[in-house]
């Protein structure tokens, strides 16, 4: 089974990579929340914070406009799948192994 994103989830990661290459900087959430046409900035920080945990995003906490989008080509990405798992609740462990065989990553064993 392949992970998707949700087509919000969709809308948000395209928001956010079109904002940085004309920006240059992350957006705020209420800024997504506008270019999304979104009234709740409650609702971006759940997709924000799902996409993160999922490992599509990753932020610096406490650092305004600090989300990146996670570049899945980057050999970082096996060290990041490897933390996340450490952490991940049942659902999330076994959504981030069939994303990593996937994307073809050696988790090792």
């Amino acid at each position: 089974m392949a992970l998707k994103l949700t087509k919000k989830q969709k809308r948000l990661m395209d928001f956010l990579e079109d904002f940085q290459n004309n920006h240059e900087y992350s957006p705020s959430y209420r800024e997504i929340a506008a270019g999304l046409g979104l009234r709740s900035v409650a609702s971006v920080a759940e997709h924000i914070d799902n996409l993160v945990q999922l490992g599509f995003l990753k932020r610096n906490a406490g650092s305004a406009r600090s989300l990146e989008i996670v570049d899945l080509t980057f050999p970082e990405t096996t060290a990041l799948f490897k933390q996340r798992l450490q952490y991940a609740s049942d659902s999330d462990h076994d959504i981030l192994m069939q994303a990593a065989e996937i994307l073809g990553l050696d988790l090792g064993s």
